[in-house]
């Protein structure tokens, strides 16, 4: 290939990057005229199904936080102008974070992220989020609020209908058409994770050492399965015996799996007693114990348990952080009109 020409296919292909890669960045009002019913209607959901069940709350905070940890590197098929002279088709990476990739059902193309190891079985709220869905697209008379948005939106209002703080959630994601459960499995965190492995795991995700601990603090609700802490409560020296007790009777050795225990002693409250029962050896996770171990995170977790307007503060502007991450938008991904399946 002479220089004339290869000059042509990279401008070419930088051309067509660029264009693949249009993005905006996210903003509180993206809907203020798109559809101004949007957010209450997500709002009122939210607040009905926590209501009805405050598990729920924290099941959805969960949902956005499990979904934006997935950045599916994706192919992005480029359009018949992006096509060069041999026909010979470009494909171009796109990474993707708040995407509403988890939402996806497995088709012939993917298997879903619902089935990898932080999820399966434990990931829910899925009914309530085809609930808000269906709702806003009435309201909104057409489908323009995608999937990934109402999982942020459903988030927060699911701190504040349990009696947490409030934040302004960025907005103008669009939906992946794509998802993938391999690169789910490598890159959640795990419950078994120790502090060096924790923070390497949120730098990867462009977030740092207060945001582990402040996001780590949505444990202050709800629930787990025994199959989580089991290691932890028969096996562990850093736990309060009495409590590694207590967690024994609805978690035996072996069996059980599935029996429930709630994350802190307020499950359905969203306060800072997650952070107190931490100072006293009283985490029910691997991970969250290994937030006040002798390590770096002491500290942070000793301001929490003490100041709740600390964490508050700090935990909204983490979720700002968090719902960053590496959004689709603009033209890119689409619109869903069923969360579970693209369009």
């Amino acid at each position: 290939m002479g220089m004339a020409p290869r000059f042509n296919f990279l401008l070419h292909a930088f051309l067509c990057l660029a264009l693949a890669t249009t993005s905006f960045s996210l903003s509180p009002k993206f809907y203020d005229n798109l559809c101004p019913q949007a957010l209450p209607a997500i709002k009122r959901i939210v607040e009905a199904a926590v209501h009805r069940e405050p598990r729920m709350g924290a099941s959805l905070l969960r949902l956005h936080f499990h979904d934006c940890f997935v950045n599916v590197t994706s192919f992005l098929h480029t359009t018949i102008l992006c096509m060069p002279k041999n026909g010979l088709e470009l494909i171009f990476l796109v990474f993707q974070g708040c995407d509403g990739s988890l939402l996806l059902d497995s088709t012939s193309a993917f298997e879903t992220e619902k089935n990898a190891r932080g999820n399966f079985n434990s990931v829910r709220g899925f009914e309530v989020v085809d609930q808000i869905k269906a709702e806003v697209d009435r309201v909104c008379g057409r489908p323009v609020v995608s999937c990934a948005d109402i999982l942020a939106v459903a988030a927060r209002d699911s701190v504040l209908a349990l009696g947490g703080p409030t934040w302004k959630v960025r907005l103008g994601r669009r939906d992946s058409t794509t998802a993938s459960r391999a690169l789910a499995d490598s890159v959640l965190p795990s419950a078994s994770m120790d502090l060096p492995a924790l923070i390497s795991n949120f730098k990867n995700q462009g977030l740092n050492t207060r945001d582990l601990v402040a996001l780590s603090g949505g444990h202050t609700v709800g629930l787990s399965q025994c199959v989580i802490f089991r290691n932890r409560i028969y096996n562990a020296t850093n736990i309060d015996p009495t409590f590694a007790k207590e967690r024994r009777v609805t978690c035996p050795r072996t069996g059980g799996n599935t029996n429930l225990a709630p994350l802190d002693p307020t499950p359905a409250r969203f306060d800072t007693a997650y952070f107190k029962n931490l100072v006293k050896e009283r985490g029910l996770l691997t991970s969250d114990q290994a937030l006040f171990s002798g390590g770096s995170t002491d500290k942070l977790v000793e301001t929490y348990s003490k100041n709740p307007d600390a964490f508050w503060v700090d935990f909204g502007k983490s979720m700002i952080k968090m719902g960053n991450i590496k959004p689709l938008t603009g033209n890119q991904g689409q619109i869903r009109v069923n969360c579970r399946k693209v369009n």
